[in-house]
């Protein structure tokens, strides 16, 4: 299975360790798995994957808002309506349990079935959610 990682960080920075782990974890399974950047990426790519995960960040410690770029990212890929997805955040803040509610919305908004949703503790953890993911 073609699967998609958008890293969305809350800065601009490259992917962090907790997505390269669940990457790995995923390509363990046998999935060809492509890291997208969301600062570095337009979203025009999405529609030619079969299973879509967006691993993010809440903005601040005491917030349960995303980067802003995220719905664009979703929203440029045209054909997102029905694609199996999962929505991940880093476990940082008080409010990390909204800050996932906030990605489902939005990604539920463009049309994918989020069919998985979990919280991202550190690299290990990461990279055992993803070898259950497509198993």
């Amino acid at each position: 299975m073609r699967v998609a990682i958008v890293s969305a960080p809350a800065a601009k920075k490259e992917p962090p360790d907790y997505v390269r782990s669940l990457a790995k974890g995923m390509e363990s399974m046998g999935h060809r798995v492509d890291i997208l950047d969301l600062w570095t990426e337009d979203g025009y790519k999405l529609p030619g994957y079969e299973y879509i995960v967006v691993a993010a960040e809440p903005i601040s410690f005491f917030s349960g808002k995303l980067p802003v770029k995220i719905t664009k990212i979703l929203a440029a890929g045209s054909s997102l309506a029905g694609r199996k997805s999962a929505a991940f955040i880093k476990k940082t803040g008080l409010f990390s349990s909204r800050a996932l509610s906030n990605l489902m919305k939005a990604m539920e908004k463009e049309g994918m079935v989020v069919n998985w949703s979990d919280f991202l503790f550190n690299a290990p953890h990461a990279e055992a959610i993803g070898k259950q993911i497509g198993a």
